[in-house]
């Protein structure tokens, strides 16, 4: 049986990451590896992964394009239910995200919004699809 375990982000600075999602969305800090080049959380039944771009950069030989927020984001993006998006885009906001797309009711009655995290990843926040 195959199953989707984790994901993991290619980020700047590890233990910088894993506080912003800790704080911003109340995830739980699973391990950082000693020399911070690794890390995860808990984030429901799955795991948010973190390496840093040093660590990446030995693993993939022709290398990757990194993520900033200086730059659009990637055509992907991690997905956060909740039942109150503006408050969990507030709170994610203080926490360091930036706003990319402000909540809007789409055409089937989800709620929807949209942040960057602090190295550019795309993270949509809306409720669950009933």
């Amino acid at each position: 049986m195959i199953k989707f375990a984790y994901t993991i982000l290619y980020v700047q600075d590890v233990e910088k990451s894993i506080s912003f999602y800790e704080n911003g969305f109340g995830f739980t800090r699973k391990f950082v590896t000693p020399e911070q080049d690794y890390g995860e959380l808990l984030v429901g039944q799955t795991t948010l992964a973190f390496a840093s771009v040093t660590l990446a950069q030995s693993n993939l030989s022709e290398g990757f394009t990194e993520s900033k927020l200086s730059n659009k984001p990637f055509g992907i993006e991690i997905g956060f239910t909740t039942d109150d998006v503006e408050a969990t885009v507030e709170k994610a906001i203080t926490a360091g995200a930036t706003l990319a797309e402000k909540p809007k009711i789409k055409p089937w009655g989800q709620t929807v919004a949209y942040l960057r995290d602090p190295d550019g990843f795309l993270i949509e926040i809306c409720t669950p699809m009933e």
